[in-house]
C-alpha cells in the first residue's frame, strides 16, 4: 500500500511571503467534509479545492487549523520529534457514542445480565471470538468453526493457526486476571510469551523483546512485499516499553487529561509502531487496548468483536497507521479509525442479542406448544434456555417439582434421550446440562 507522504508545514511555507503567510494563517480551516472525515493529503490532493487555490495551498489551511488543537504525546519517533493527535468534533461524536453504550450501567437485554452464569457464557463466547479473529487477522489458517471446537474441546492444537488461537484464549484470560491495576514491562513480555509460545522458530524468542545486533523486525505490505514500516532501533526498546507503561498507568488526576477511551488506542498504537517483538505484536497490542477499556469501566468492550472487523477489513487497518507515519506523527487517522470499529462493533452487540431474545421467545412459544412434553420438563428447559450453565439432577428436580424420584429419572432421562439435556458424572451421580444447540434441536422438534 502507497501512499504520498503529506507535504511539511515548512516546506509548504518557505516560498511564501511575510504576507501571504499572514493570509494562510487567518484563513486557515478544515476542508471540506472535515466535521465527519479528517483527510489525509493522499485522498485531498484528489478532490477538486475551493476557487482559487491550489492543493497545496488547501492542505496547508487545513494543516494549519488543525495544529492549533494538536496535543503531544509522550511517544516520539526515533529522530525524537513527538507524535501528536487532537480532538475534532468527528472524535468527540464517537466518544459520546462509546461512552454512553460500553461503560457504566448499560443498558442490555436480559440474554446477557439477567444471570451470573448467562453473562458468564456470553464472555466466554466473545473471548473465544476475539482469540479466534485475532489470531486470523495475524495469519492463523484455521477456520472459526474448527477453532470454536478446540477452545471448547480443549485438545491439544494440531498446527501453528491453532496454537495461535490457544495462546489468543489463554492471554486474554491473563488480561481478565493477572495483569491486574498496573502494567509494567515485565507484564507485557509475559502477555508476549503467552502469546508467541509454540509458534516461533526460536522458542527463546517468546517473552523477550529483540536485541541490539539482531535483525530488526519490519512490517511488510501484504499485497507487494514492500517495507511499509521500520520500528525503532532496539537499543531504544526498554526505555520506550516503560515510557509506554508509564502512559498507561497515568490517572484522570494528571495535568493534561487523556480521554481513557483514546489512551486505550493509543497504547495500542504505540505497542504496535514501537514493535518490540519477532512476531506478535500486533496481538499484544490488541489485548493491551482490552486490559485498560477494562481498567478504566469500559466492561462491555470484552464483549465486542473487535478482531472480527478488523479482519473485514485489514487494508483500512495499515491504512490508519500509514496514514499516521506519513504525516509527521499524527495520531488522529488512527483514532478515528479505532473509534469508528468500535462504534460498529458496538451495533454488531446489539444485533446479535436482538436475534438471540427474538430466538428466545421463538422457542418459549414452541415449549408452550410441545404436546410431547410435560408441565415440569417444558418448566425445565424453559430455565435451561435462560440458564445454560445450570446443572440439573434427579433429587433436584424431585424435590422442585414435589414427585419421587423415579418420575425425575422419567422426566430427566426422556430430555437426554431426545439430545435436549447433556447427561454426564460427576463423582457417583449424574448431572444433566442445557445441549450446546438446545434451542436449534428445540425449533427441529418443534417443525
Amino acid at each position: 500500500m502507497y501512499l504520498e507522504k503529506a507535504p511539511s508545514i515548512r516546506a509548504l511555507t518557505e516560498a511564501l511571503s511575510a504576507a501571504d503567510l499572514l493570509t494562510e494563517v487567518t484563513a486557515a480551516r478544515p476542508p471540506h467534509g472535515e466535521r465527519d472525515r479528517y483527510l489525509h493529503w493522499d485522498k485531498l490532493r484528489q478532490l477538486e479545492p475551493p476557487e482559487g487555490l491550489t492543493s497545496e495551498q488547501w492542505w496547508l489551511r487545513a494543516k494549519l487549523a488543525r495544529m492549533s488543537d494538536f496535543r503531544q504525546l509522550p511517544l516520539t519517533v526515533p529522530a525524537g520529534g513527538p507524535f501528536v493527535y487532537s480532538v475534532p468534533d468527528a472524535v468527540l461524536r464517537h466518544l459520546h457514542y462509546i461512552d454512553q453504550h460500553v461503560a457504566g450501567e448499560v443498558a442490555l437485554d436480559e440474554v446477557v445480565t439477567s444471570e451470573r452464569g448467562a453473562r458468564q457464557r456470553y464472555l466466554v463466547n466473545s473471548l473465544m471470538e476475539e482469540a479466534i479473529r485475532s489470531s486470523q487477522l495475524e495469519g492463523a489458517m484455521t477456520s472459526r468453526v474448527v477453532a470454536k471446537e478446540l477452545l471448547r474441546s480443549g485438545r491439544a492444537p494440531l498446527d501453528r493457526g491453532e496454537q495461535m488461537v490457544v495462546n489468543n484464549y489463554r492471554a486474554l484470560e491473563f488480561m481478565r486476571e493477572e495483569i491486574g491495576a498496573r502494567l509494567t514491562p515485565a507484564k507485557i513480555l509475559e502477555l508476549h510469551r503467552i502469546l508467541a509460545e509454540g509458534t516461533l522458530p526460536d522458542g527463546a524468542e517468546a517473552g523477550r523483546m529483540q536485541r541490539p545486533g539482531e535483525p530488526r523486525v519490519r512490517v511488510f505490505d501484504r499485497d507487494d512485499g514492500e517495507p511499509i514500516h521500520v520500528p525503532p532501533p532496539a537499543e531504544l526498546l526498554p526505555e520506550r516499553m516503560q515510557a509506554l507503561c508509564d502512559f498507561a498507568n497515568e490517572g484522570e488526576d494528571e495535568e493534561r487529561f487523556v480521554h481513557p477511551v483514546l489512551r486505550a488506542i493509543l497504547v495500542h498504537f504505540w505497542l504496535a509502531y514501537d514493535h518490540p517483538f519477532v512476531d506478535g505484536n500486533g496481538r499484544t497490542a490488541r489485548i493491551l487496548f482490552f486490559w485498560l477499556m477494562r481498567q478504566r469501566g469500559y466492561w462491555l468492550a470484552e464483549y465486542l468483536p473487535i478482531s472480527r472487523l478488523l479482519r473485514r477489513a485489514p487494508a483500512q487497518y495499515v491504512r490508519a497507521f500509514l496514514e499516521t507515519e506519513t504525516d509527521g506523527g499524527d495520531t488522529t487517522y488512527f483514532l478515528l479509525h479505532q473509534l469508528r470499529t468500535i462504534g460498529r462493533a458496538v451495533e454488531d452487540l446489539h444485533l446479535y442479542l436482538r436475534r438471540k431474545m427474538a430466538e428466545a421467545r421463538d422457542v418459549e412459544e414452541l415449549l408452550r406448544g410441545d404436546e410431547t412434553l410435560n408441565g415440569r420438563q417444558a418448566a425445565l428447559l424453559s430455565h435451561a434456555l435462560k440458564h445454560p450453565e445450570h446443572a440439573y439432577t434427579f433429587a433436584g428436580h424431585a424435590r422442585s417439582n414435589r414427585v419421587t424420584h423415579e418420575t425425575a429419572r422419567a422426566d430427566l432421562g426422556a430430555l437426554a434421550r431426545r439430545g435436549l439435556l447433556a447427561r454426564r458424572r460427576r463423582g457417583r451421580a449424574y448431572v444433566f446440562e442445557a445441549s450446546a444447540d438446545l434451542p436449534q434441536r428445540l425449533k427441529e422438534s418443534g417443525r
